[in-house]
Order: C-alpha cells, then sequence, then structure tokens
C-alpha cells in the first residue's frame, strides 16, 4: 500500500510534515477525532490525489495555539484533486474525475443538508451541527494538507470540473472553490451587496479580498477595504478597491467620508474574526472591534456579513469572557440601527458551481484578488510563517509537483 505525507499542527507557532497512513473508507482514530466517530465507514466516499491545497487564516488560528486543537492534527479544509478510488455505494462519481470538495462536510440526508444548510449538518459531528476537513471540534475528519485523503458523502458533496484540462489551466482560481471564493461571496450576499452597493470590508487577509472580488462581482460601485498592513491594502488597491490604512487611521468614517463624501456605507463585511486588533499605532487585540466598527460606518437598515471566524473557545485570549468566546460587542447600536446579521460558516455548495461557471468563462479572477502562490508540501512549514507575518499571498500548496511554479 502506497504511503502518505501530511501536514499536521505540532504545537502553537508550529507545523511539520509527516509520514502518515494511506487514507481508506473508514474515519480512524487519531488526534482530534471523536470518539463517537472512530470507525465510521464510508462507503459512500472516495479516496483523492490531492493536485492543490490551500494555507487557510483558520488553519493559522490553531497554528497560533488560539484553539484546543491536539498535536499531531493533520490541517488543510481547501481540496482539490483527482478520485483514484470510490467506495462500493458511490454511484455518480468515477475514477479519473477531477473534483473540488466543499470545506463543509455534509450527509446530504439530513434536515438541513436539504435545505442547502450544509454547514450546520446534523450527522456529521457528534458535539454539534457542522464539520470541517483537519479542524479541531469538528469531528475529526482527516485534513487535506497531504498527497491523499478520504472525503465522505462524495456523491452529494464533490464538484465536478466538466473538462479536466481546462480545469488546470484555471487550477489556482479553482482551487478557492473549496472555501475562500464561496466564503468571500457569502459574506457579500449576506451583507445585501448589489447593483451600486457601497461597501466596507473589514481584513485583507485572503477571505477580505474575495470578499471584495465577490462585492465588485455582484455590482458594487465602491469597494473599501480596511486592513493594518500596507502590503495587503495595496493587493486590494490593484483590482480595484479603495483602502484604509487602520494602523494609520483609527477614525474608520472620517476615511470612508473622504471617499464617499458621507461617513457610511450601505452594507460591510467582517472578513477578521476573533483575533481582531484595535485601530491606531499602538493598538493591541481587541476581539470585538471589527463588530463593532461596522456597525458603526454601516447605514441603518444595512446588512452586516460576518464570514469572520468567531470562536466557543480561545485559550489565548486577553480575558476570561473572550476565552468563552464572550466579547464587548454594542449590540444596542446595531438594534437602534436595524441591523441584520448573518454569520456562521459558509455553505459552500450554495454557491461553488456558479462561481465555477464564472471562472471558466473568464468573469471571476480569484487567484489574481488573493495572489495566489503556488509552494511545495516540504514548503508548507515556511508558508504558514510568513502568511503569519502579513504576506499578502494565498498559499497553495502542490503536493505532487503537478502545477509547476
Amino acid at each position: 500500500m502506497a504511503g502518505n505525507r501530511a501536514v499536521a499542527y505540532a504545537g502553537a507557532g508550529k507545523v511539520e510534515v509527516k509520514d502518515t497512513d494511506f487514507p481508506e473508507l473508514v474515519l480512524k482514530d487519531g488526534p482530534g477525532v471523536n470518539p463517537l466517530n472512530v470507525g465510521r465507514k464510508c462507503e459512500h466516499g472516495v479516496i483523492l490525489k490531492v493536485i492543490t491545497t490551500n494555507i487557510c487564516g483558520s488553519d493559522q488560528h490553531m497554528v497560533r495555539g488560539r484553539t484546543t486543537a491536539p498535536e499531531g492534527l493533520v490541517l488543510g479544509h481547501e481540496i482539490t484533486g483527482e478520485v483514484i478510488e470510490t467506495g462500493r455505494d458511490v454511484e455518480f462519481i468515477k475514477k479519473g474525475d477531477m473534483v473540488s470538495v466543499p470545506f463543509n462536510i455534509a450527509c446530504g440526508r439530513c434536515e438541513q443538508c436539504r435545505e442547502q444548510n450544509t454547514h450546520v449538518c446534523l450527522n456529521v459531528n457528534p458535539d454539534r451541527p457542522g464539520s470541517a476537513y483537519g479542524y479541531v471540534d469538528m469531528g475529526g475528519w482527516v485534513g487535506g494538507q497531504s498527497e491523499y485523503v478520504m472525503v465522505p458523502y462524495a456523491d452529494f458533496q464533490l464538484l465536478k470540473f466538466p473538462d479536466k484540462d481546462q480545469a488546470m489551466e484555471k487550477i489556482l482560481d479553482l482551487t478557492m472553490l473549496s472555501d475562500i471564493f464561496p466564503t468571500g461571496f457569502h459574506g457579500a450576499v449576506s451583507a445585501g451587496v448589489t447593483t451600486g452597493s457601497t461597501v466596507y470590508v473589514a481584513g485583507a487577509g485572503p477571505v477580505g479580498l474575495a470578499a471584495a472580488h465577490a462585492a465588485q462581482i455582484l455590482g458594487a460601485s465602491v469597494v473599501i477595504v480596511g486592513d493594518l498592513i500596507e502590503e495587503r491594502l495595496a493587493q486590494a488597491r490593484s483590482f480595484g478597491c479603495e483602502t484604509i490604512n487602520l494602523r494609520e487611521h483609527d477614525d474608520i468614517g472620517e476615511q470612508i467620508e473622504q471617499i464617499l463624501g458621507i461617513p457610511e456605507v450601505d452594507c460591510a463585511i467582517d472578513a477578521v474574526g476573533f483575533e481582531a486588533s484595535g485601530h491606531g499605532q499602538n493598538a493591541g487585540e481587541a476581539p470585538a472591534t471589527v463588530l463593532n466598527s461596522i456597525m458603526q460606518v454601516t447605514r441603518a437598515a444595512g446588512k452586516l456579513g460576518i464570514p469572520g471566524l468567531y470562536v466557543t473557545e480561545d485559550p489565548g485570549a486577553a480575558d476570561e469572557a473572550a476565552k468563552q468566546g464572550s466579547l464587548s460587542i454594542r449590540f444596542g447600536l446595531g438594534f437602534a440601527k436595524a441591523h441584520t446579521f448573518v454569520t456562521g460558516q459558509t455553505p459552500a455548495m450554495r454557491y461553488h458551481r456558479y462561481l465555477m461557471k464564472s471562472i471558466l468563462a473568464g468573469r471571476a479572477n480569484i487567484a489574481k484578488a488573493v495572489n495566489a502562490t503556488v509552494i511545495s508540501l516540504d514548503e508548507a512549514p515556511q508558508g504558514y510563517k510568513e502568511f503569519d507575518s502579513g504576506a499578502s499571498k494565498k498559499f497553495v500548496i502542490d503536493p505532487h509537483g503537478m502545477l509547476g511554479k
């Protein structure tokens, strides 16, 4: 039997590439696997040869030691691959198919899946609704930053590309369909972005850049992106966004007024999450900053899309309340302005087919927007370090050297 290599969490601030078992159509015991999921048979699943798998900001939260992730947990929930084995219950997906894997694991059979709420499937995580590959407290499904990975519920979940040669030509765009592009798009849709909207996006990391590009696709007239890192803001400007450097300016409304003539936008997107920083030169971590600031600058009856990750446990938080996921949010302000809030994991399957067609037709250029940068599996630890330092790159791991550089 062939072996496998994978990127694993190795303690706060560290990842390592390690030898691991070749996947089988069963969920075995291992780091982070829920005991109630051990031994779960997956004849409805497939084995993929991983073509691309991306480093995500959500992975970085774990690697920084800000969750209860155990050492040895194989990382990675952004997966694109070729089917090399199918379970006996798989009917429509075939060996040789090239597919995108939604980061949400969903059975396709429960009430939530039937309502397209695949981000809160009831049957894949014994602890609570919703699951993902290689992520803490998500049921223990093994991550895909590896050479090979098992994917359950293949007929329901997998998005097959219509032509493999065409897909390889567009692979740096298509690899974003597993998470980042649907997540950014969901943030924009949840915020109510439409023709002529003015939009503020908090955070110019990959999800923020994806949300900004999604807002443009949806017809926004002006997209303003705020961040603390100038390199990331330059990336946002490279595809037509206005920007605010939050290290230099702590009054977002004043900066928006300089751009729009008024100190508010129609809608806003939080693409930062729970490790948010305050604004200004000497500001430190302040996890409610983004939520409070987007309420401040969004007009009355506006909508707030919140794809940024928030957690129920944050052992590294600065205060006891934040360690339990409790933040000092100005909810009264949101109530007074009649805001609509939409948060939670993104139901990737709700969007990925339409976004694939936009990519293949040349209407979406997500790889350019997020500065997709190819690295090898062995370069993954360095990629994590660069990403953590604020590099404006979306690292795409090429485990088998199929892409070149």
